[in-house]
């Protein structure tokens, strides 16, 4: 099982960045799957989260309006589009892959730094 992380960097307040995370090693459509933020001292934060097949959504209410996150199912991949970026969004990010009564899988994380 692999999730793989991808798409973190530096940008600047304001700009924007999309994450992808590619799964392989499970059925991903049976999957929901979040995108979490981390930043040194503090907990692990949900960000965003789409249902095994896409139809439902949620935020945190940090980043409605801002992020949006989407998968296709074909190419096992979750994205999460990042749109007028803050200094406040810095962290490593993590995909993780949610079932009810499975194990959870979780990917190593990208970092995004928004700073000028």
């Amino acid at each position: 099982v692999q999730l793989v992380e991808s798409g973190g960097g530096l940008v600047q307040p304001g700009g924007s960045l999309r994450l992808s995370c590619a799964a392989s090693g499970f059925t991903f459509s049976s999957y929901a799957m979040k995108w979490y933020r981390q930043t040194p001292g503090k907990e692990r934060e949900l960000v965003a989260a789409i249902s095994n097949a896409g139809g439902s959504t949620n935020y945190a209410d940090s980043v409605k309006g801002r992020f949006t996150i989407s998968r296709d199912n074909a190419e096992n991949t979750v994205y999460l589009q990042m749109n007028s970026l803050k200094p406040e969004d810095t962290a490593v990010y993590y995909c993780n892959a949610k079932r009810e009564f499975f194990m959870d899988y979780w990917g190593k994380g990208t970092l995004v730094t928004v700073s000028s």
